[in-house]
């Protein structure tokens, strides 16, 4: 079975350059909540001699807060703000000679559309005002995958190696001790069992079954690109083959 392995980059944390060496698609931040023009470029450049997709991983303007705090915003500015970064990265990975393979929304942006499927309607609506048809990663069992089903087109049900889920499918809000998952270990283990499961197992309540193409290992968390590299050799050695999208 092939599965993709993505990581959030060019974030100016982390080693990007050891992570782009395991992982095979990388979503890089367009320089709002974190990031900026060189740094972009320099983790594309990078991602393209390790054959690894480059998606664009639009934010809230917030680098205060990494993008974390929650922005409630008319439909017209976030349409704004989303095709303003999407046109970024679509410029720079176009002067590289390479192409967006992806669209994932980042941190608040991102959670606030796994509730709200109109909000996450105009974040993919204004993304593919860029790139018609650029395919647009999902966390899988949301209501950002309604709405990316409900558009059409290519759509890429994500799970996370490091982050715990609540019932309804969401990710476990940080602010709860445990929703970060930092054992290496325990995150292969627990990916691998739910790729065989073809489900997400929440904190409490049922399994939840659900289709899975890409699994994300977050680049800012301590020991991230050791992490990635324990959770790539686990797959490899339950016969999964690590390859992009």
């Amino acid at each position: 079975m092939k599965i993709d392995l993505n990581c959030d980059m060019g974030e100016d944390m982390g080693d990007d350059a050891a992570m782009l060496q395991i992982v095979s698609s990388a979503n890089v931040a367009c320089g709002a909540h974190a990031g900026s023009p060189l740094t972009m470029a320099r983790t594309m450049e990078n991602a393209v001699a390790n054959n690894v997709g480059i998606g664009a991983h639009p934010g809230f303007f917030d680098r205060e807060n990494f993008g974390r705090t929650e922005c409630h915003l008319q439909d017209a500015e976030l349409d704004a703000i989303v095709r303003y970064q999407v046109a970024a990265a679509h410029g720079m990975a176009t002067a590289l000679g390479a192409n967006l393979t992806h669209l994932k929304l980042h941190g608040a942006m991102a959670n606030m559309a796994t509730k709200d499927a109109d909000m996450a309607l105009v974040c993919y609506r204004a993304a593919r005002s860029v790139v018609p048809e650029l395919p647009l990663m999902v966390i899988a069992g949301t209501a950002q995958a309604t709405a990316a089903n409900q558009l059409g087109g290519r759509v890429i049900n994500e799970i996370f190696a490091d982050r715990t889920y609540e019932p309804d499918g969401t990710l476990t809000p940080r602010r709860i001790e445990g929703s970060v998952i930092h054992d290496a270990d325990l995150a292969a283990n627990r990916v691998v069992q739910m790729l065989k499961d073809g489900a997400i197992t929440p904190r409490v309540g049922d399994a939840i079954r659900l289709s899975i193409d890409t699994i994300c290992v977050h680049g800012d968390t301590p020991g991230a690109v050791q992490m990635a590299g324990v959770i790539r050799d686990r797959l490899i050695e339950n016969g999964f083959k690590i390859e992009r999208f």
